[in-house]
């Protein structure tokens, strides 16, 4: 059920990365408007938005809290699973990696056989 809903959330978040990029290209900056005033183009208003301008901006503010809630939604359903070491040994050398704690030292080892 994680890892579904994981995907949703991370789809929905890529669909709305894309729209408020698409959103911000769309729309024309506040000084393309002082350009227009001063025969530049043909402008609305000099000081303001036009009607599709202010629908455009309220969507790109809803689109980017909608992608800030999702970036929020995946850091914590992708932190949720993890379990933290308690040391930095234990991210060195897993407890599960068979590495012995100790170096085993019997009868026939090479220690033995090191001249003196």
């Amino acid at each position: 059920m994680g890892s579904y809903l994981f995907s949703i959330v991370l789809t929905v978040h890529v669909i709305v990365g894309l729209a408020v990029i698409g959103l911000v290209l769309l729309q024309h900056g506040k000084g393309a408007d002082m350009g227009a005033a001063f025969g530049g183009g043909s402008s609305g208003s000099l000081f303001g938005a036009s009607g599709s301008a202010n629908f455009m901006s309220r969507t790109t503010g809803v689109l980017a809290t909608v992608f800030f809630l999702t970036s929020l939604s995946l850091s914590y359903l992708g932190s949720r699973d993890m379990v933290a070491p308690t040391s930095v040994m234990e991210q060195a050398i897993p407890a599960s990696s068979g590495v012995p704690a100790k170096p085993a030292v019997d009868g026939d080892s090479k220690l033995n056989t090191i001249p003196k």
